[in-house]
């Protein structure tokens, strides 16, 4: 598709997806509004809209006035008409939200663990799925069309790092996951790179309403990224664009990063929590979870800014890199950290960046997300929405249902 909609008959569902589209991003529009946004002609958005609207997608929120001629009616997403839910399989905790459709968080859970046994992730989200799936059940006219499965690729490596099993990768190798977790009845289900689904988050719901080409950097217990161009995901042929962690820095100046023979320094050593967990250990400061550094235990400030100032270096090397073989317009910086903290790093990263002069580069803007810790659950709850609903769903699937397309909306609406 050109990125623009067509009034041609045939592209009719394109056309309703793409209107869809722009209602989310414009929060609520007029049909005059939605004309502009999609390039088609004001009849044409007016018979889509219409249509939406008897379907239960769309709402009319009130009039504008102001403007010359009649006033004109606003229409919003239908937040109640749709669910979706997320779910987050990290490296020390699953975390599981419900979305609406106009992207409001309705419920969350979160189930803790020491490592990602197969067996522990499984009961933890087919409890929030029967949570969740009651709660749905309980509203009048209300579906749940998907669950969307954001998870780290490659889930039980760097065993060593965390000290993991050693037989855990290999446990996860033999296990389907679209079929892992016990989903409602031709609920159908999505699954995405975590640092991936991310970056959705931010594209759908967040920085994506001021950048269509940017870097998503998440900074949990591995760092990650995710790739956005031209206003879309790109996950890669193998899912796996914009896998940060390998890109060769520096070595650390934290003396508790000890070297490893024959390995290369690389960023996921360097700007991700477990290092940070490492550094505060080798402090006397024992924490599991990064909230623990809220409230701010004795002694933990020092080695916190130790850490603050490496990984702020490591990231500033990362984002030259990064600029040096893609041409985005920003770097959006997350990470689970408390939120005071993360401001901290945001703006050491800032800083150090201002200071480098890199010949041959376009500087990107350095800006923070807007999720935390529910950004990857929150953009896997996004991928059945988009599957469904946005112009050009292909981009977000991988393997063998990478070009799915799923039914019309009408179909959608005679579910419930």
């Amino acid at each position: 598709m050109s990125g623009k909609g067509s009034n041609s008959v045939k592209l009719r569902h394109y056309n309703e997806r793409f209107v869809l589209d722009a209602i989310r991003r414009l929060k609520e529009a007029s049909k005059s509004d939605l004309a502009r946004a999609a390039h088609l002609t004001p009849a044409a958005v007016a018979d889509i809209v219409d249509g939406l609207e008897a379907a239960g997608f769309v709402k009319q929120v009130g009039k504008r006035f102001g403007q010359r001629g009649s006033p004109s009616v606003l229409y919003r997403l239908m937040p109640e008409r749709i669910y979706s839910v997320g779910i987050k399989i990290g490296r020390r905790a699953l975390e599981a939200v419900l979305v609406d459709f106009a992207g409001e968080l309705r419920a969350r859970e979160s189930h803790e663990y020491r490592y990602p046994d197969p067996e522990l992730v499984r009961k933890a989200g087919n409890t929030s799925l029967a949570n969740f799936d009651a709660l749905v059940n309980g509203l009048d006219d209300a579906s749940m069309v998907g669950v969307g499965i954001a998870s780290p690729f490659f889930l039980g490596g760097w065993i060593e790092e965390l000290g993991f099993p050693a037989d855990l990768g290999d446990r996860w190798d033999a296990i389907e996951l679209m079929t892992h977790f016990t989903t409602p009845t031709k609920v159908p289900v999505f699954i995405e790179n975590d640092a991936t689904s991310a970056a959705l988050a931010e594209l759908v719901l967040g920085a994506g309403a001021r950048f269509h080409d940017f870097m998503h950097i998440s900074i949990d217990t591995f760092v990650g990224g995710g790739l956005v161009q031209g206003g879309k995901v790109q996950p890669g042929p193998h899912g796996n664009s914009a896998a940060l962690g390998p890109i060769p820095v520096s070595p650390s100046s934290l003396d508790s990063a000890a070297a490893k023979p024959g390995r290369y320094p690389s960023l996921l050593h360097r700007a991700s929590i477990y290092v940070l967990v490492n550094h505060l250990k080798s402090r006397g400061i024992e924490i599991t979870r990064v909230r623990e550094l809220d409230p701010m235990p004795s002694g933990a400030r020092e080695p916190l800014n130790e850490w603050i100032e490496d990984c702020a270096n490591a990231l500033v090397e990362a984002i030259i890199a990064i600029a040096s073989v893609v041409d985005i317009e920003a770097i959006v910086l997350d990470s689970i950290l408390p939120r005071s903290i993360h401001l901290e790093l945001l703006a050491k990263v800032q800083s150090q960046f201002s200071r480098v002069r890199a010949t041959g580069i376009v500087a990107p803007e350095i800006v923070p997300g807007q999720f935390g810790p529910e950004a990857s659950p929150i953009g896997a709850a996004m991928l059945p929405f988009s599957a469904l609903l946005a112009p050009d769903s292909s981009v977000l699937m991988i393997g063998k249902d990478r070009t799915r397309l799923l039914g019309k909306l009408s179909a959608l609406a005679g579910q419930s």
